[in-house]
């Protein structure tokens, strides 16, 4: 494969991967209530850790995972379990500010965007996954094969976090569809999480 062919593979999978779309949708949900700047912290911050997460594990790789003994598999698994977790949350409408009363505007703020926001929406198994596969390709090319993988991730973590700023388009559904668009999101996280526990089992067997 050409570099070109490999800039293509590596840029279209990452993006369909982390899926800004799908990403923002989650931010709204979980940023209802929350004041103009800390939203702006939040995206700041969770996209800064998932391309924090998404630039080792594509530099470092199978050696990071084999220093603890990890498997990709069970990577799968465990992202699975927790998109499953968050997602009986949001069709239950437990996860906003308003239903924990114990924790301040910045302590809320700090805790969605490491988690859900950067790990797994944005840094999921899935995306991990495929940027230790493309670098372990893009190996084959030389460093021009790596620097293309990097940096397929930079601009699509900078597509995201101006995708989350600019949501005002979603943040105008109305309460009532926000809160249909909310549940369903939520069945697509659980369907996604069953998914990925069932992929992580069948590649742990294999």
């Amino acid at each position: 494969m050409d570099l070109l062919g490999f800039a293509l593979l590596s840029f279209s999978s990452v993006f369909i991967l982390i899926d800004p779309i799908t990403v923002t949708l989650v931010y709204v949900s979980l940023t209802k209530g929350v004041d103009r700047s800390k939203k702006r912290q939040i995206a700041r911050d969770a996209t800064i850790y998932a391309l924090i997460i998404l630039l080792i594990f594509a530099i470092g790789g199978y050696g990071i995972l084999q220093v603890f003994g990890i498997t990709l598999a069970a990577l799968r698994i465990g992202g699975g379990i927790l998109l499953f977790l968050i997602g009986i949350e949001m069709v239950y409408a437990r996860m906003s500010l308003t239903k924990q009363p114990s924790a301040t505007a910045e302590d809320y703020a700090e805790a969605i965007a490491v988690t859900p926001l950067a790990i797994p929406i944005i840094a999921g198994p899935g995306a991990i996954t495929t940027v230790v596969v493309l670098t372990g390709e893009g190996l084959s090319l030389g460093w021009a094969g790596v620097a293309i993988v990097l940096a397929a991730i930079l601009v699509v973590i900078t597509v995201v976090y101006y995708v989350m700023l600019n949501s005002q388009i979603i943040a105008g559904i109305r309460e009532k569809e926000l809160r249909v668009v909310n549940r369903v999101l939520g069945l697509l996280l659980l369907a996604i999480g069953v998914q990925f526990i069932i992929d992580g089992i069948k590649a742990a067997l294999v």
